[in-house]
């Protein structure tokens, strides 16, 4: 109701949710029924500087400043009122990555995201180190690494953290970061809920020899779950965010949340044994445990849902950028013959008429790597597509190859779950770009994974939605219930989405097609090798 909103706004009690995505930076206004009633964004894109993929701190506040015009403007349009005051803010980022700077809050080195794959050498001995997998993406990792790579900058680190910490600490000059980010600086400790101090000593000492002036804790953000108090928007925070001046100082801002975690809270997916699959620029599932996994696994990352629970984490740098790819061919040629072009047209017939090739996409096979790959082991991508003369070549078994290339890595870390530690798993829900073709993209990974899936009509809120969650569970939560009741008590309220179960075909010939895959990864190291 419009009048509704418009009174909450109005009132100060709507909650505001900011998520820094790879391509997009996104901002939703949330009622006091957790209902979204304004959005606002900003599409932006990271840089290669000397080798390594980074957003400047110029893009980032110009992107944060006009995801935030954008949704001021669109309150004004919709109701007529300027945004003063809310009930708390959220900020949430791509996770991990490498933020560092020195004790006059200078970034030492650009922004290192989660897509660098530079880290190898460091990921690998901490793993061993530790005896507990760290994937390159992580911060320890990045840290490590410029150890080895005897980088200056490093002497001079007073305070280490993420994207969504780094916006957080200067909107509000707390350090801190949640749980779940937090669980991709270095692994947390499930019964204490903070860095595993076992794997901080053991860094401490590794780093011992250099003689830095600072040990790890010191330049660590401090730890929090959802819910706790994680500080309050400054005078200077508010102006860093909205430059015409508006907003108040004094809000309170909930622990800053990485885009794994407000996923798995914007699909009711913090319960253990409940899951979710993220499928967009890149795809991650989250599986919640009852308990750890038997032993460490390469390409299974240990992190935790925004309230600490134990998670396995099959994160693949590679989804749907390729598939896009292909659509805007299809567009093109829709342009060169004259035809209108309605890009969810286009994306719904092509991905439907996917579903019309066979089941194992008639022996094609396309590797969707822009970049590289840890999951499979290729520290490069090259997108590729390959058949042979006899295979069944036609569109629908094309857009079908596609389509499992976007989860055929997801499927290979999942396949240990499921098949080697025999996880248990009540729900799964997917979100993001790939299901936004009603049924299709969820009927493929049922398929890929051979597991009911299902997909929520708010699952294309997203992260922001996510966030502002986490802010309503901050100023909200007068019963201090658990953030599973929470969320399904106060948010979804036995909505469990629309599930799509898959058939033995289709999960057979997902098998057939994912041996093939397997079987073809030397073609793909082949063209990393050969094709510049």
């Amino acid at each position: 109701m419009k009048s509704d909103a418009k009174s909450t706004i109005e009132a100060g009690k709507a909650i505001l949710g900011i998520e820094f995505g790879s391509t997009r930076i996104k901002a939703v206004l949330i009622d006091q029924d957790n209902k979204p009633i304004a959005q606002g964004s900003h599409t932006w894109e990271n840089q290669q500087v000397d080798g390594l993929w980074t957003y400047s701190v110029e893009a980032i506040w110009y992107g944060l400043q006009d995801c935030y015009a954008d949704l001021r403007a669109n309150v004004k349009s919709l109701y007529d009122i300027e945004i003063e005051t809310l009930a708390a803010i959220g900020i949430s980022a791509m996770m991990h990555g490498y933020m560092a700077f020195n004790e006059k809050e200078e970034i030492l080195v650009p922004f290192r995201t989660w897509r660098n794959t530079n880290t190898a050498q460091a990921a690998a001995a901490l793993s061993e180190l530790f005896v507990y997998n760290i994937p390159l993406r992580w911060s320890i990792s990045h840290l490590y690494q410029a150890i080895l790579d005897n980088e200056e900058h490093v002497k001079d680190i007073d305070f280490l953290t993420t994207l969504a910490g780094f916006v957080h600490w200067q909107i509000t000059g707390q350090k801190v970061l949640g749980i779940g980010d937090a669980s991709g600086m270095i692994p947390i400790d499930p019964d204490t809920k903070d860095y595993s101090a076992e794997m901080v000593a053991k860094f401490d000492q590794l780093v011992a020899p250099k003689g830095y002036d600072w040990k790890l804790l010191d330049i660590l953000p401090k730890v929090l779950p959802a819910g706790a108090n994680a500080g309050f928007l400054t005078p200077e925070g508010a102006g860093k965010l909205d430059v015409s001046g508006h907003l108040k100082a004094g809000i309170p801002v909930c622990p800053p949340e990485g885009d794994a975690g407000t996923g798995m809270v914007a699909t009711n997916a913090v319960k253990q044994r409940t899951g979710n699959v993220s499928a967009g620029t890149s795809s991650f599932s989250m599986i919640v445990l009852e308990k750890d996994l038997s032993k460490p696994y390469e390409m299974i990352d240990m992190v935790t849902t925004p309230d600490g629970s134990l998670v396995a984490m099959v994160h693949c740098n590679n989804c749907t950028s390729d598939l896009n790819a292909w659509v805007n061919l299809f567009k093109e040629y829709q342009e060169l013959m004259g035809i209108p072009v309605d890009m969810d047209e286009i994306y719904g017939k092509l991905y439907n008429h996917a579903l019309t090739g066979q089941a194992d996409c008639g022996g094609l096979i396309s590797y969707n790597y822009i970049s590289g790959e840890p999951v499979t082991g290729l520290a490069d991508g090259r997108p590729l597509f390959v058949r042979s003369s006899g295979d069944k070549f036609n569109l629908a078994n094309f857009m079908r190859t596609h389509l499992y290339a976007s989860v055929g890595v997801l499927k290979i870390g999942n396949d240990i779950l499921f098949n080697e530690e025999k996880i248990k798993v009540d729900r799964i829900t997917g979100h993001g770009g790939l299901f936004k073709t009603r049924g299709v993209g969820q009927r493929v990974l049922a398929a890929a994974i051979n597991s009911p899936i299902s997909v929520m009509e708010t699952a294309g809120e997203g992260g922001a939605w996510g966030i502002a969650l986490l802010g309503s569970y901050l100023v909200n939560n007068e019963k201090h219930q658990s953030l599973a009741d929470f969320l399904e008590e106060r948010v979804f309220i036995g909505d469990a989405g629309v599930e799509v179960v898959p058939t033995a075909e289709e999960v057979a010939g997902f098998n057939a097609y994912i041996e093939s895959y397997k079987a073809g990864l030397p073609i793909e190291e082949a063209a990393v090798k050969h094709k510049r």
